[in-house]
């Protein structure tokens, strides 16, 4: 593996303008159409012979066998020795994983024809309540799909600082609210807070009874009635399904009812369109390899320590967010699979923003800046707005123009006003914005960043580096725990002690 590595470092690396100069061919290579997204890495610094090295090293790291250990439901995550079963989900894996998450979402569908049958008494509001992967897939997609939607008011809350959940408590009426509580093992710290006092709320409110209004999201059913959720009302979910990658299973609940089942179906379908495409395509046609190979060039030869995307849809703008996650918490590690340092970068710094608006903020330093930023722009050829035309021609053309202008840069004789050029970036051209159509997308990134780990030989599915400070705040929070002088005197200061 060393020595393949060794090569793609050795590869040359010519400039931006002279790799379309010399090759005329090249739109055409590093273009792909899947699934209703045009994907472009022409103005990355990817090569033909540098592709070819990453397929050698992928060949080495048997990619190939890895991938078809994912999808048979093998033990993939090995350091907690479990199957990785988020595809399962939409219908592309194990039989037998496939068989139970389809019994899991006919479960799911039962509960959201009840509830427009009002079953549980009327319901405007839905309030859902989780953290990290709990949450962030379900806002983003409520957030995407459901504006034009007035099935329900959906709110997802996840931070434990109460001014979250005043925001949504002075919204809702509380009579007519459903409370989600959305964890894995249903035992998360500020998820469990966050329902406890969204109970207490309905209590005051003269909620007769507050946990009949309650659905449960979960790997650990008992747990969740333990906690006082009827048996009937618990959405169960497999251990195999990290969180991270969770809102295909009944994680994705507020987004089904926001949007109505069908749109969730149409959610999985694209999903399992791109799990088809990244199991069976060969890697120099492979989105998902092809992303990440651009992806691992720029941190293991160019030493790029970060990587930005920006959503040049308002529709999109929780995406960098949701990607952070993802990402970061999967390929964030130190150690390989087999628990020895790890002697590269793993995971970029993964960040990004919106539109224009990210143009007139952080734009400058990735123009004329002094780190590598490589950078990823995504958009949507058809317009989510009612306004005229005009605003969306805008929004595209300031897209295409922003990654011309990183690979073109401009010279002048004043060294202010110069732009040094071979910038990468690249470009998700989304045909249109649609639940099958993001579906596809996530599923991309999901793949992409399971090609980075395997390459870099690390487990993408693990996450114990979230623990630790978990573990020290609930030491705090029973008035026990070892700090250092610093820690505390902020808690005495902060009269916690």
């Amino acid at each position: 593996m060393a020595a393949d590595w060794t090569a793609i470092e050795a590869l040359p690396s010519p400039g931006l303008a002279e790799l379309f100069a010399n090759d005329p061919d090249r739109l055409a290579r590093l273009s792909l159409d899947v699934a209703g997204i045009h994907f472009d890495w022409s103005k990355t610094h990817l090569t033909a012979d540098a592709i070819a090295a990453f397929e050698k090293l992928a060949h080495g790291s048997d990619l190939a066998g890895k991938r078809d250990a994912m999808f048979r439901g093998e033990p993939v995550n090995v350091t907690e020795n479990r199957p990785v079963e988020h595809t399962a989900e939409r219908g592309e894996g194990k039989p037998e994983s496939v068989a139970r998450a389809a019994a899991y979402h006919t479960r799911m569908r039962a509960v959201i024809d009840a509830i427009e049958a009002e079953a549980f008494g009327p319901v405007r509001h839905v309030l859902h309540v989780g953290i990290g992967g709990s949450a962030l897939g379900p806002d983003l997609l409520v957030d995407a799909l459901g504006r034009e939607s007035e099935r329900y008011d959906v709110a997802i809350v996840s931070n434990v600082d109460g001014s979250a959940l005043e925001e949504a408590f002075a919204r809702f009426d509380p009579a007519a609210t459903l409370l989600v509580v959305a964890s894995k093992t249903f035992t998360t710290t500020e998820t469990i807070l966050n329902a406890t006092s969204t109970i207490g709320w309905m209590t005051e409110h003269g909620v007769d009874d507050p946990y009949g209004r309650v659905i449960a999201l979960t790997a650990a059913p008992d747990a969740a009635i333990a906690w006082g959720v009827d048996e009937t009302r618990v959405l169960p979910f497999s251990e195999g399904v990290g969180g991270r990658y969770s809102l295909w299973s009944s994680i994705g609940f507020p987004a089904a009812v926001k949007l109505g089942w069908d749109a969730f179906q149409e959610l999985l379908e694209g999903a399992a369109e791109m799990d088809r495409h990244f199991r069976l395509s060969a890697l120099h046609e492979n989105a998902p390899a092809l992303a990440a190979f651009a992806d691992l060039y720029y941190t293991q030869v160019r030493h790029a320590e970060t990587r930005a995307t920006f959503a040049y849809d308002e529709r999109l703008r929780l995406l960098p967010s949701y990607l952070q996650q993802l990402e970061m918490e999967s390929n964030g590690k130190g150690v390989t699979v087999s628990g020895e340092p790890v002697a590269r970068p793993t995971a970029p710094i993964t960040w990004g923003g919106v539109g224009t608006d990210a143009q007139h903020a952080v734009f400058q330093l990735l123009h004329q800046g002094t780190h590598l930023v490589p950078v990823e722009f995504v958009a949507v050829i058809e317009a989510g707005d009612v306004l005229d035309e005009e605003h969306h021609r805008l929004l595209l053309l300031n897209a295409f123009a922003q990654g011309a202008a990183l690979m073109a840069g401009k010279q002048v004789d004043d060294p202010a006003r110069s732009y040094s050029g071979d910038r990468p970036s690249s470009t998700l051209l989304l045909d249109h914005l649609d639940p099958r159509t993001l579906g596809a997308l996530i599923a991309f990134y999901e793949h992409r960043v399971f090609v980075s780990g395997v390459l870099l030989g690390i487990n993408s599915f693990d996450q114990f580096g979230v623990e630790l400070g978990k573990e020290m705040a609930k030491a705090a929070a029973k008035g026990s725990g070892d700090f250092d002088a610093s820690t505390a005197d902020l808690i005495r200061r902060a009269g916690l002690d």
